[in-house]
């Protein structure tokens, strides 16, 4: 008699050089304490960063300037980091066969170097971990998406999507509108109404995720009597010339990736965010991908990436061809910036 095979543990995931991995749990968690967008961004960062011992009680590090995105500054890592150490969310679990809800800190204690270009070290709570260790259902996140969105609403639509994008027996799932607000992580007393919360933040963030990710998606309204109280999500992964529409749209600037969701312009001027490549760099090596350099600019904000670039392929020259160059030189970016900080 054949052994039962064990399901797939979350852990087992890997994360990727364009996508990161996010158990089911803090997808569809409840919000006690309100969280931003940017808030949400660096605890994926967090979570990836710890993700090789993130079921272990062990101590993480990370330099802050890869939390502060295009800032110059490290105020907003800080408040971001507090607002995680006090969040309380709500998870549903799956204990010894039984459903139960987990009430969970996002972060544990942490210790942050006063110089700008220092680093991070902080904990995952314990209870948290025992959550992601027994977790199935992931999220695979893509890195350009995560960044692009320009809500906390869309982020958080486009998660759930992800995480449910694959499964063959199903394309739609229902919440009650109260759970959905949870979900969203609407403040108490804001977007009351079903018409005011649709339109500040359902609708938009609609429109972003289907032009931004490799899914179309709507949200349906369900009334009881005359009022609106559960909404049906549905999604159906796109063809393969909508999926280069969205891959067009990312290399749009934020404003123009906005409007072209919504449907308000035909053209938007390119991002101007990357100067061209010197020519002098097409003698060392052919160009690495837009999305690169792209994360490079994000990561290490006030480098001449082109000359890292440079600095990085003659320290490489000896060391014979990288299988992942593009990992490799973000790597490299990386013990550079810690080394010659700005």
């Amino acid at each position: 008699m054949s052994k039962p095979t064990k399901p797939y543990r979350t852990v087992d995931a890997r994360p990727s050089r364009e996508s990161l991995v996010k158990p089911g749990e803090l997808v569809d968690l409840i919000e006690v304490t309100p969280l931003t967008l940017t808030d949400r961004r660096i605890y994926n960062q967090l979570l990836e960063n710890a993700w090789e011992a993130i079921d272990k009680p062990v101590l993480h590090v990370i330099a802050k300037s890869e939390l502060r995105g295009s800032h110059n500054s490290n105020d907003r890592v800080g408040e971001s980091i507090e607002r995680l150490m006090s969040a309380i969310v709500k998870v549903e679990a799956v204990w010894e066969g039984k459903a139960a809800i987990e009430r969970v800190q996002l972060l544990g204690g942490n210790l942050e170097m006063a110089r700008s270009d220092g680093l991070l070290e902080y904990e995952i709570p314990p209870r948290l971990r025992k959550i992601i260790s027994n977790s199935t259902i992931f999220a695979r996140l893509q890195r350009e998406v995560m960044f692009a969105l320009s809500s906390k609403y869309a982020l958080t639509l486009y998660e759930m999507v992800q995480k449910r994008g694959k499964l063959r027996w199903r394309s739609s799932e229902k919440f009650s509108l109260e759970a959905l607000r949870g979900v969203l992580g609407v403040p108490k007393g804001k977007l009351t109404s079903w018409s005011n919360m649709r339109m500040r933040a359902i609708d938009p963030a609609v429109a972003e995720v289907s032009a931004l990710s490799d899914y179309m998606v709507e949200v349906l309204p369900i009334k009881t009597g005359r009022s609106v109280t559960h909404v049906e999500l549905r999604w159906w992964r796109k063809d393969g010339e909508a999926t280069g529409k969205a891959e067009r749209a990312l290399q749009f600037a934020s404003p123009g990736r906005r409007a072209r969701a919504e449907g308000r312009a035909e053209e938007v001027a390119p991002s101007p965010r990357l100067r061209p490549r010197p020519g002098w760099l097409d003698r060392q090596g052919a160009s690495l991908k837009t999305q690169t350099y792209e994360t490079a600019k994000l990561r290490f904000p006030g480098y001449d990436i082109y000359f890292v670039e440079g600095e990085w392929r003659s320290w490489a020259q000896d060391k014979g061809p990288s299988g992942d160059p593009d990992r490799a030189f973000l790597a490299f970016f990386r013990k550079y910036a810690e080394a010659n900080p700005v």
